[in-house]
């Protein structure tokens, strides 16, 4: 009988260890981060919902608070090289910022390889498109919609904001966006030379239009524009190189670069078990209260 008992238990240990093992390491942060109390004030309001031209999908998360008005909004691209990531793996930011009184939008977008630039921007355009016509039923407040992103989601926000021309191709005024944060984002990696921006990048007949960089300008929304010094995978000079455009055409630009912190440790902090990290919730909290 113990030897069951005891085979019973080994194999619980090996069926939680298989699962940990397929787990995508921001899938397992998002649950953790529910386990230890991440976002208890708020809630999934929308899951799977269809938006866009490809079959597309997002998540709404919400404060459970009620609002005698409508809250900010705002659209957070998740990062993973153009190839990988998910909005349910992302859980941890959409509690992180509805906790802090925002109504955030979580959208997944094609990747390569099925895909090459600009597609995965296409969506982040149809996602904003969809989030201004519907997103008051959720509570939220379609005149004040921000974007956001990490990584690979920070070109994203950062490209919508700056260029024109996708938010107009999707039938949104640009100006519809009124501010935006780049979390180790790549604004200035042309010519290409690691092989996620090769493969994502490198088939645009003029490559330089996909660089945030050359779309700066004087009337771009508020922008912060988050780095970190031990950022190996998204250098920082992306985030100085931008921020000194933008400052230089007089664009409202703030900047952070967070000491010892990596590439993911920057999103990683969103997260309840890991905000001692930095305070990058905190940050972007007070930077979106000024801006919106």
């Amino acid at each position: 009988m113990k030897w069951w008992i005891a085979g019973l238990a080994l194999s619980a240990v090996l069926a939680v260890g298989v699962a940990i093992a397929f787990t995508s390491p921001p899938k397992l942060l998002s649950i953790i981060d529910r386990i230890s109390g991440g976002g208890t004030d708020t809630h999934r309001a929308g899951t799977a919902i269809p938006f866009g031209s490809h079959d597309q999908t997002l998540d709404v998360w919400v404060p459970d608070a009620a609002s005698e008005t409508p809250r900010p909004v705002i659209v957070f691209f998740y990062g993973g090289g153009w190839v990988k990531g998910d909005r349910d793996a992302y859980a941890f930011a959409g509690r992180a910022l509805a906790s802090r009184g925002f109504v955030v939008v979580i959208p997944d977008y094609r990747k390569v390889p099925q895909v090459r630039f600009p597609a995965f921007v296409e969506d982040g355009a149809e996602a904003v498109r969809w989030t201004r016509d519907n997103i008051a039923r959720f509570g939220g407040d379609p005149d004040r919609i921000a974007l956001a992103g990490h990584s690979a989601g920070a070109h994203t926000a950062v490209t919508l904001a700056l260029d024109p021309r996708w938010l107009t191709a999707a039938g949104v005024a640009p100006d519809a966006v009124k501010a935006a944060i780049g979390l180790s984002g790549p604004y200035d990696f042309y010519p290409f030379d690691k092989k996620r921006s090769i493969d994502a990048m490198s088939h645009w007949p003029a490559p330089r239009d996909t660089q945030p960089i050359e779309w700066a300008r004087a009337d771009a929304p508020p922008m912060l524009l988050v780095t970190s010094s031990k950022d190996t995978v998204v250098r920082p000079y992306n985030t100085e190189n931008l921020a000194a455009k933008l400052r230089e055409l007089g664009a409202p630009v703030q900047t952070e670069n967070y000491e010892g912190l990596s590439h993911e440790d920057v999103v990683v902090a969103l997260s309840k078990p890991f905000r001692g990290k930095a305070p990058v919730l905190d940050r972007s909290v007070t930077f979106l209260d000024q801006a919106m």
